[in-house]
């Protein structure tokens, strides 16, 4: 027979002293609310949540979360697995309700019950919960849907770093919320769970996530629960050492508050008293959706279909979501990256309020032709708290991350990846201040023992990433002569993207006057020629000795390529896509070459199958192009560079409808959507703006493509621009009607289809005047 624990209630577990509350800062005015919200539009109403549910990674999927909290509260169907778990929408059984979802972190999932005598004992394992989509209602900020087991109506809502619960139980009936803290949730195991009654209405606790291969060190997130009904009992289960919270029977509808924290269990009861002291939970939800359309309204889109601006919303939410806030209202944050764990504190302004969030975060791998042009833009002041969060882990350990979680370093995926994202902050003038500082530690990586020379997850060598072999020789060769010491160690791949991230560096030496830093970097930035093969006009792996990989296939997939094929990588020359045409005989041929590429790409839909998980499908993974990966996203502008735009406008429309255009739980990014990176590349598609460098480079360029809408105004941010907003405007645009034929700003006509930041962020309209006829 299960053993019950009946544990006596404690008001002595912590007292938070009222002189602490009162030092505890608001978060800082990243604020997300520098534009009016259009009243009259309800953006969010455009979002559809449910997008590619039916593929879901542990933090793809959102709904009760604000931008970037440190709380991502939803209900879990799959918990085991950080690749097919979290919410699946085709798996009718909800397993838990858990407030972290964010990259290799997880946590703290509750549910609520109800019980009777012969139920009680079984409770801790028998638990779960069918549902109906027909009951659910799900919009940015909110979550409800009913546990038809026990018939409670549950909804589900927060602030950055609080969850909000409102069950409704049935009548009759003995309520109950299960603290399953010691489980296995997502990406990791949660361990040594504890939960404590501290008053008749609160309690508090901990729980330990296991480490994972990419997160290589214990993380503790602390937790407060506050209720607004009486606690009858208190119970631990002996076998599953979970806890069961027996609820006076006084009222129907329960509210539950959950403020958590990564430092201490004071700190989660600050995040409470500081962003949610009072109960009304409707107001809460108003205040989320406020949130959120503040961020959705800064692009106003007209024209098109209906689907196509619900898509668009929904991309733009994508945009914004998966990197979550791991630092309190008070500026505290977990620094994992010493040999010890300790408590770090951010810088406070004038006022004592942090002067920025720490962050939690995938890798920047891809991010130069998405989140920096896109982010850069319409939401520099993200931008800029990214940047400062980055130094700070330099600060702390000794290098910029490239994907940090629980505040330390993962060595996700490869290279520097952090480099092409700070040097176009710095380039656009988003961030102004410590320049130097910030170049001389983004140096730091691209030099032995720095990040560049790791291999992905390599925690404890600087083997893997082949960096000695790239300076001295290069080239990184494939196979790396050392030995596996780590994830993704391709090297053609490698020498490719360290030369890209080399010249986006040299582009920040310049701007400082590093002269020869200048010229050694960008003389490391044509090391792609290295492996190009010119007899067989593929980019080409070698061995150590420089002896051409044999029986090679650049459709073969991973052979020496990072995620993608040989055909797919050879485009991966964003700084110099003249140079490899050069290498290719000459513009012509390489337009040609990429068009038939295009034309094979097309048959497949232009991606590696419909998830992350098929890339590796026999067929899938030949496809010449992947808009599913980041590796080739790029490559439809790659036309604009040689001087054919025409063939960008024509092939980004075709990507878009056939590949970007669905909205149901079964279809959307088609491939590995990591963390805002494919909601952000389609959003720049269908608005007709990209930056093939990642805009590293001074003043920096977008090019024009062929937007989808009829009118696009991007209200711009008046601390970082002067000018209040950018407007698209399209003329005869249609399915058809793909081709731009003409181009002016402001009445002045551009013919080679780009326009400069500083043109885009003080003047005020761009008209593009479409066909159906290339304007050759």
């Amino acid at each position: 027979m299960r053993l019950i624990k009946t544990l006596k209630t404690s008001t002595a577990l912590l007292s938070i002293s009222l002189l602490f509350l009162m030092s505890c800062k608001e978060e800082p005015e990243n604020t997300l609310a520098t534009t009016t919200v259009k009243d009259a539009v309800d953006y969010t109403a455009k979002v559809y949540p449910l997008l590619d549910s039916e593929n879901s990674r542990w933090f793809f999927f959102s709904s009760a979360n604000r931008p970037f909290g440190m709380v991502n509260l939803n209900p879990d169907t799959q918990i085991g697995g950080a690749w097919g778990s979290g919410y699946r929408y085709k798996t009718d059984t909800i397993k838990g309700f858990s407030h972290i979802h964010a990259w290799q972190l997880s946590g703290i999932s509750v549910m609520p019950v109800t019980i009777n005598e012969h139920t009680k004992e079984a409770i801790y394992t028998d638990f779960y919960s069918k549902f109906s989509h027909e009951k659910e209602q799900i919009t940015p900020g909110y979550h409800s849907l009913e546990l038809e087991r026990y018939q409670i109506k549950t909804e589900l809502t927060s602030t950055k770093r609080v969850g909000l619960h409102q069950y409704e139980f049935p009548d009759t009936s003995n309520k109950a919320i299960l603290f399953n803290l010691n489980t296995v949730l997502g990406p990791c195991e949660n361990i040594k769970g504890l939960l404590e009654q501290n008053t008749p209405k609160e309690l508090s606790g901990k729980l330990v996530m296991t480490p994972t291969h990419r997160r290589p060190k214990p993380v503790t997130v602390y937790f407060k629960v506050v209720l607004d009904t009486e606690i009858a009992s208190f119970e631990q289960d002996e076998e599953t050492k979970n806890y069961l919270i027996n609820l006076k029977d006084t009222a129907r509808s329960v509210t539950m508050k959950v403020g958590i924290s990564y430092t201490s269990v004071a700190n989660a009861t600050a995040n409470i008293e500081k962003e949610l002291p009072n109960w009304d939970f409707n107001t809460i939800v108003d205040e989320s959706k406020k949130e959120w359309n503040n961020l959705l309204s800064r692009i106003e889109v007209k024209g098109g279909s209906e689907k196509d601006q619900r898509r668009f919303y929904t991309d733009l939410w994508h945009a914004l979501q998966g990197r979550r806030i791991i630092s309190d209202v008070n500026g505290a944050y977990p620094d994992n990256t010493g040999k010890e764990f300790r408590v770090g504190q951010l810088p406070l302004d004038a006022n004592g309020k942090p002067k920025f969030n720490h962050y939690n975060s995938d890798s920047f791998w891809g991010a130069q032709w998405t989140l920096n042009t896109l982010w850069g833009l319409v939401y520099p002041e993200i931008m800029e708290e990214f940047t400062y969060s980055l130094m700070q882990y330099y600060k702390d350990g000794g290098l910029i991350p490239r994907g940090p979680s629980g505040g330390n370093y993962t060595y996700v995926m490869t290279g520097a990846s952090a480099t092409p994202f700070m040097v176009s902050a710095i380039q656009k003038g988003i961030v102004k201040n410590d320049i130097e500082e910030m170049y001389q530690a983004l140096k730091k990586n691209h030099m032995l023992n720095g990040i560049m020379g790791k291999a992905g997850y390599e925690h404890t060598t600087n083997l893997g990433g082949g960096l000695k072999y790239y300076i001295e020789n290069g080239f990184v060769p494939y196979p790396i002569p050392e030995g596996d010491f780590g994830s993704h160690q391709d090297g053609a791949s490698m020498t490719m993207e360290y030369a890209y991230q080399d010249w986006t560096l040299a582009q920040l030496a310049k701007k400082l006057n590093h002269t020869e830093d200048y010229e050694y970097f960008m003389k490391r930035a044509s090391n792609y020629k290295n492996v190009f093969d010119t007899e067989i006009w593929w980019m080409r792996p070698k061995n150590v000795e420089g002896i051409w990989k044999k029986d090679y296939d650049p459709y073969q997939v991973e052979n020496g390529f990072i995620e993608s094929n040989g055909a797919q990588s050879t485009w991966f020359v964003p700084h110099d896509l003249k140079g490899l045409a050069s290498l290719m005989g000459g513009e012509e041929a390489a337009v040609e070459k990429l068009n038939i590429q295009f034309e094979k790409a097309e048959k497949l839909g232009f991606t590696a199958g419909s998830s992350h998980a098929l890339e590796l499908h026999p067929e899938y993974s030949r496809i010449p192009i992947n808009f599913g990966n980041q590796p080739s996203i790029q490559t439809s502008f790659v036309f604009n560079q040689l001087n054919r735009p025409d063939l960008t406008q024509f092939w980004t429309r075709k990507v878009i409808a056939k590949t970007f255009s669905g909205l149901s739980p079964s279809t959307g990014y088609n491939g590995d959507e990591d963390q805002g990176l494919m909601g952000s590349l389609n959003v720049l598609l269908k608005i007709g703006l990209f930056q093939m460098n990642g805009g590293t480079e001074e003043n920096p360029e977008y090019q024009i493509g062929s937007p989808i809408f009829d009118e696009i105004t991007i209200a711009l941010n008046p601390k970082y621009y002067a000018n209040g907003s950018f407007k698209i405007k399209t003329i005869n645009n249609s399915p058809t009607n793909v081709y731009v034929n003409k181009v002016t700003l402001n009445g002045a006509p551009i013919d080679n289809y780009k326009v400069s930041q500083s043109e885009v962020v003080t003047s005020g309209e761009l008209l593009l005047e479409m066909s159906n006829k290339p304007n050759n």
